[in-house]
C-alpha cells in the first residue's frame, strides 16, 4: 500500500462509501449486461430466420424474372422496370434497450398494387406482376434483415463495453478498495494500541512519581 495513503477515520469512512458505490455499480452493470445478452440472442434467432427467408425469396424472385424475361424479352422487361414512378423509401427510428439505441427500420412504398407500379397493363402480363411482387417481398425482407443485423452489431459493441466495465470493477477497483480498507483499518488499530500503551506508560509513570513523593 502506498505511503501516501491516509490512515484516518475519515479516510476509512470514505473508502467504505466508495466500496458500496462500486458494488452497486457492479450489480447494475451486470444486470445491464444480462439484459443485453438476452436481447442479443432474441434478435439473433430472428436474424437467422430472416436470412434463410430472404435467400429463399431471392431465389423465387430471380426464377420469376427468368420466366418473365423468357416470355417478354429483355428489352421489354427493362422498359417496364424504367416505368416505375416512385422508388421505395426507408425510415429509421430508434428504441432504447438499457441505454443502447436499437434502430427500427421500415420501408415506405415497398409493396405496391398494380396501379402504383407504374407500368401499363397493355404489353405486360401476370408474369410481370408475379416478378414485381416477388422482388417487393425480397426487398421488404432485406430491410427487416438490415434492422436485425444492425441491432446485433450495436448490441455486441455495448455488451463488450459493459463486460469490460464489470471486469474492471470486479477484478481491479473493488479488490484495490478492499485492500485499502483493510490496510487503513489495520493501521488505525495499531495506532490505537500504541496510544493505549503510551497512555498506560504515562499513567504508570505518574503513579510511580506520586508514590515516590508520598514516601
Amino acid at each position: 500500500m502506498s505511503e501516501e495513503t491516509k490512515t484516518t477515520r475519515l479516510e476509512l469512512i470514505e473508502t467504505k462509501n466508495r466500496i458500496r458505490l462500486a458494488e452497486k455499480g457492479h450489480d447494475l452493470l451486470k444486470q445491464k449486461r444480462d439484459v443485453l445478452v438476452m436481447e442479443f440472442f432474441r434478435i439473433l434467432k430472428k436474424a437467422r430466420d430472416r436470412r434463410s427467408e430472404l435467400n429463399r425469396q431471392m431465389e423465387t424472385a430471380f426464377k420469376s424474372l427468368a420466366v418473365a424475361e423468357a416470355y417478354h424479352g429483355l428489352f421489354e422487361i427493362e422498359s417496364i422496370a424504367l416505368a416505375v414512378k416512385k422508388a421505395p423509401g426507408v425510415t429509421v427510428e430508434a428504441r432504447n434497450v438499457m441505454g443502447v439505441k436499437i434502430p427500427r427500420i421500415s420501408g415506405e412504398g415497398v409493396k405496391k398494387n398494380l396501379l402504383e407500379r407504374g407500368y401499363s397493363f397493355i404489353g405486360s402480363s401476370a408474369k410481370i406482376d408475379e416478378c414485381a411482387e416477388a422482388f417487393e417481398n425480397a426487398l421488404e425482407m432485406a430491410i427487416e434483415l438490415a434492422e436485425t443485423e444492425n441491432a446485433l452489431k450495436r448490441l455486441v459493441a455495448e455488451i463488450e463495453k459493459t463486460k469490460r466495465r464489470v471486469n474492471a470493477l470486479e477484478y481491479v477497483l473493488l479488490p484495490r478498495l478492499q485492500e485499502k480498507k483493510k490496510y487503513v483499518s489495520m493501521r488505525l488499530d495499531e495506532i490505537e494500541r500504541e496510544q493505549f500503551i503510551a497512555l498506560k506508560t504515562i499513567k504508570r509513570k505518574l503513579t510511580a512519581k506520586k508514590e515516590m513523593k508520598g514516601s
